[in-house]
C-alpha cells in the first residue's frame, strides 16, 4: 500500500512538476533570485501573448492541422482498407516503407526534404508546411487504420456481399460505420501530431510560416520565459482534450492488431 502511494506521489510529481512551473512562470510578472516565488503576479503576458502574434500563429497551427488531417483521411483510409483486406505483393515492406520517416533522427530527414523543396519554391509556404507535416502524419494515420480494418470480421462484409449488396455499397453501409470510431481515433492521433510538429514547421516554414511550436521556441529564445510558459499551456489545452477523447474512440482490439499482417 505505502510502495503504491508512493508510486502514484512520484507519477503525479513527474507530470505536474513541469506543469506547475508553466503555471508560475505565466503569471509572473517579476521574479528575481533569490526568490522561491514571483514578487509580482499579474495578467500582463497573457494579455500580450493574446493580443500578439500568438492567435495569427494559433489559427494557422489549426489549420494546418486541420487540412493535413482531411487529406490524411481522404488518401489513408482507401489504402488502409486494401491493405487490410487483399494480398498485396510485399505488404509488409509497403508498411516499412510508411514508417522510414521515423526510423531516423528528424532533423537530417526534413533538411534532406529542405533542400527538394527549395527546388520546388516551397519552402516558406504554407503547401510547403503542409506536405511536411503529411510525412510523419501518414505513418501514424496508415499503421492505425490498417489496424481498425484488421479487426473486423471479413465474415461480416462476406455475409452483405452474399445477400446481393455490391463491395462498394458493403463497405459504406458495413465497414465504415464500424470503423468510424478507429477513424476518428486516428484523425485525432493526426491532429495532435500535425499542431505540435516543430523540426519541419522551422525548417521548411520560416520565416513566413510560423506556427504555435515554432512561435514558442522563438519567445524562448528570446529569454521571454513568461510568453512562452503562456505558449505552451496554450498548446497544451488542445492536446489533453483531444488526447481524452482519443482514449474514448481508440479500442483495445484496434491496438492488438498493430502489426498484424
Amino acid at each position: 500500500m505505502i510502495m503504491r502511494f508512493v508510486i502514484y506521489a512520484f507519477s503525479i510529481f513527474l507530470i505536474m512538476g513541469p506543469i506547475s512551473s508553466l503555471i508560475i512562470w505565466s503569471f509572473a510578472e517579476k521574479w528575481y533570485w533569490p526568490h522561491t516565488l514571483p514578487q509580482e503576479w499579474g495578467m500582463k503576458y497573457w494579455a500580450r501573448v493574446l493580443e500578439g502574434k500568438m492567435a495569427e500563429s494559433l489559427s494557422l497551427s489549426f489549420g494546418i492541422a486541420l487540412l493535413v488531417t482531411f487529406v490524411c483521411i481522404l488518401l489513408c483510409v482507401p489504402l488502409s482498407y486494401l491493405i487490410a483486406r487483399y494480398r498485396i505483393p510485399a505488404k509488409s515492406l509497403l508498411l516499412l516503407i510508411f514508417l522510414l520517416p521515423q526510423a531516423f533522427p528528424q532533423l537530417p530527414v526534413f533538411t534532406n526534404a529542405m533542400e527538394i523543396m527549395y527546388r520546388w519554391d516551397l519552402v516558406g509556404t504554407l503547401t510547403g508546411v503542409t506536405l511536411i507535416h503529411l510525412v510523419g502524419a501518414l505513418v501514424f494515420s496508415v499503421w492505425t487504420m490498417v489496424s481498425v480494418f484488421q479487426s473486423i470480421s471479413v465474415s461480416l462484409e462476406e455475409a452483405a456481399i452474399n445477400l446481393g449488396s455490391s463491395r462498394v455499397r458493403t463497405f459504406f453501409t458495413i465497414t465504415l460505420p464500424i470503423a468510424l470510431p478507429g477513424i476518428i481515433a486516428s484523425s485525432l492521433l493526426v491532429f495532435l501530431y500535425s499542431l505540435d510538429e516543430f523540426t519541419g514547421s522551422l525548417l521548411i516554414g520560416s520565416p513566413f510560416i510560423t506556427t504555435m511550436p515554432v512561435y514558442m521556441y522563438n519567445s524562448a529564445m528570446g529569454y521571454e520565459m513568461q510568453t512562452a510558459s503562456v505558449t505552451g499551456l496554450l498548446l497544451m489545452i488542445p492536446g489533453i482534450i483531444l488526447l481524452l477523447l482519443m482514449q474514448r474512440f481508440m479500442k483495445s482490439e484496434y491496438m492488438a492488431a498493430f502489426g498484424r499482417g
